[in-house]
């Protein structure tokens, strides 16, 4: 018997706890559609973010460390998998809606600039008086506008939940197609998010020793390191064994997996919120690690940035990238003629600068180097 779509919508329905987005509650698309036979909505949507431009450069884009700089270590298109997939047991154990937790999570990171975070940093100042830029909004942007596929319309025609979803920063009032948008997003939201940091804090661990810039050493300062290397002692591992720092790094994820989805439930229980737009409307985030918890995961995240993001060997290759970026930008704005095809076509539609952020941003770092190389000679 085919499982069609009013099957997997009748599915949901048993399956799905009562405060998960439910594929017949969206809010729908921009541009309405013909629903598929055998997609929900976020299946379409998923498939739609696999098949983009965008989420094919993330295999060339840098993480922490710049993209080809060594085989093993993590880009931003592995991290995004590893995302998506630590979102789904997330929101399978919890009972929510996976696909659009998967969607939200392979689609976060599309935004990001060449050169990772010090990239980021880079074009933000470059279009301070522009208004910024922000990974978030440019992902946003891409699915909305800059992916070209379709005959009707431009962008991806995503919809409303997982566009709604990328917009994941609440400290001020946001509007999305002139709709304000509730203090918190959707729980598969949450869960993508958390799934987002808890993914780092353990993957960022594994590269840093893989590429040895941070030892293990180091690491036996960090209590929830250590919480994660005892379980490897007691599996008979000795530090000096290779299989030590690779297991305690799996010891590391599946603590921080289990204490999100212990603690959330717990939250979930306690608020009992009846739909997703009453989880949406309460003062705090559902989808969260413990209290006594999360503090010893902030600890991991300080020790990173301190012993990792901003160790000397990197900081050089953020100097460089911020000097790169300007250099483009300005050969850019000088000389719009250098352009590629599709970002020329946009002037008349928008302004310069940000038609030529646009332009930076959606490089890998291979193709920003290259450029870089051939406009300074």
């Amino acid at each position: 018997m085919i499982r069609d779509l009013s099957a997997q919508n009748t599915g949901e329905e048993a399956d799905l706890a009562r405060f998960a987005v439910k594929n017949h509650e969206s809010a729908g698309r921009r541009h309405p559609e013909t629903p598929h036979p055998f997609r929900t909505d976020f299946q379409r949507d998923r498939d739609r973010i696999l098949h983009s431009r965008a989420f094919r450069r993330l295999e060339y884009k840098t993480q922490v460390f710049l993209s080809g700089s060594g085989d093993h270590l993590r880009t931003r298109l592995t991290h995004t998998i590893e995302v998506a997939a630590i979102a789904r047991t997330i929101a399978r154990a919890l009972r929510l809606n996976e696909d659009l937790a998967e969607t939200i999570s392979l689609a976060h990171d599309i935004g990001h600039t060449p050169f990772g975070h010090a990239g980021e940093r880079a074009l933000h100042r470059i279009m301070q008086d522009q208004g910024g830029f922000d990974h978030n909004l440019q992902a946003l942007r891409i699915i909305d506008e800059l992916e070209i596929k379709y005959p009707d319309y431009d962008g991806l025609n995503l919809s409303w939940e997982v566009r709604a979803g990328l917009l994941k920063h609440r400290e001020q009032a946001i509007r999305l197609d002139g709709k304000l948008l509730p203090p918190h997003p959707s729980l598969e939201a949450q869960v993508a998010d958390l799934a987002d940091d808890l993914t780092y804090y353990g993957h960022d661990t594994d590269d840093g020793l893989d590429s040895g810039l941070i030892s293990i050493e180091m690491l036996e300062t960090i209590p929830i390191w250590e919480m994660a290397a005892e379980k490897a002692r007691k599996a008979g591992l000795d530090k000096k064994d290779e299989r030590y720092a690779a297991y305690s790094v799996r010891c590391l994820i599946d603590m921080m997996v289990g204490n999100a989805i212990r603690y959330s439930n717990d939250l979930l229980e306690r608020y009992a919120p009846e739909s997703s737009a009453a989880a949406r409307a309460l003062s705090c985030k559902l989808i969260a690690f413990s209290p006594d918890f999360e503090p010893l995961t902030l600890q991991l995240r300080e020790f990173l940035y301190h012993n990792l993001y901003f160790h000397p060997d990197i900081a050089v290759l953020n100097s460089e990238s911020l000097e790169k970026m300007q250099f483009l930008f300005d050969v850019f704005m000088n000389d719009p003629r250098l352009l590629g095809k599709k970002a020329r076509q946009r002037r008349s539609r928008e302004p310069l600068p940000r038609v030529v952020a646009d332009y930076i941003a959606g490089m890998t770092d291979f193709f920003a180097l290259k450029e870089y190389k051939r406009l300074h000679g």
